[in-house]
């Protein structure tokens, strides 16, 4: 009986393990359901987006975080080696590997803080953008290519020239909370300033719904799925008032926008 017993809890704890392998595996709260994915979207996408089986969460340099408490599930996406995929880094990332996978090209372009655009399809005719007397210029120097080495190059020189201020800038403002959807972002520009993606929505029979965030944040680490650090579950209600609190950062009420 307790060879029975320790069998079928082993094999739970593999289900379990098994079944948070991707995003979109991890459980809703109880009464709700995902909002509808159409394929091909970014909410499907983000949906597939692999999870570590190990949570703790590396900087660039491979050292753990110091604050471990903050994540639920980490992303398996790649930090880099360089301090540079901080927080809306982690948000342009996923959202071009979404367009990238698709092979979107066209709509991967992010606006660099000075307002120069950083457009993907530019740099695979071999175009790069350099920075002369203060302002990025593109300039012919590269042959067209369409690796996937260059695509990395790519998004490193968009993690070094925009950030919080220059994506809140590209973004549009989402006037009601109720109407969020996966693939939306939490952000305040500046300097300091955050930006956490939304990775998942569901809502109950009353309309009521709840979502999941990733964030990085600095120095560079891994992509993690938050925890609500007022229930300590991963999922958030839209019913937050004036202010979404976050384990590490605390976003004014109307702060949601959109792609």
């Amino acid at each position: 009986m307790k060879l029975r017993f320790l069998v079928t809890c082993l094999l739970c704890a593999h289900s379990i393990v098994f079944a948070q392998q991707q995003a979109g595996s991890i459980p809703p709260p109880a009464g709700f359901t995902r909002v509808g994915a159409p394929p091909g979207s970014f909410a499907s996408w983000l949906r597939q987006v692999g999870l570590k089986q190990d949570k703790t969460v590396y900087l660039y340099n491979g050292t753990p975080k110091g604050n471990q408490q903050a994540q639920y599930a980490v992303l398996d996406i790649s930090v880099g080696h360089q301090d540079l995929q901080q927080c809306a880094d982690a948000v342009m990332r996923l959202y071009a590997e979404w367009r990238y996978s698709h092979q979107q090209y066209g709509g991967i372009v992010f606006r660099a803080t000075d307002g120069t655009l950083l457009n993907y399809e530019d740099w695979r005719q071999g175009y790069r953008f350099v920075l002369r007397n203060r302002h990025l210029q593109k300039v012919k120097s590269a042959g067209p290519s369409t690796s996937r080495a260059d695509f990395d190059q790519y998004l490193q020189v968009v993690f070094s020239y925009a950030g919080t201020l220059s994506l809140s800038r590209q973004l549009h403002p989402v006037a009601h909370v109720q109407d969020i959807a996966p693939g939306d972002v939490f952000i305040k520009g500046g300097s300091p300033g955050h930006a956490v993606i939304v990775m998942d929505v569901a809502v109950n029979a009353a309309g009521e719904k709840r979502f999941l965030l990733a964030q990085s944040y600095m120095p560079a680490q891994d992509i993690h799925i938050l925890k609500n650090p007022q229930s300590n579950s991963p999922w958030y209600s839209t019913a937050f008032g004036s202010a979404l609190v976050t384990p590490e950062w605390v976003f004014a009420g109307n702060s949601l926008c959109r792609w």
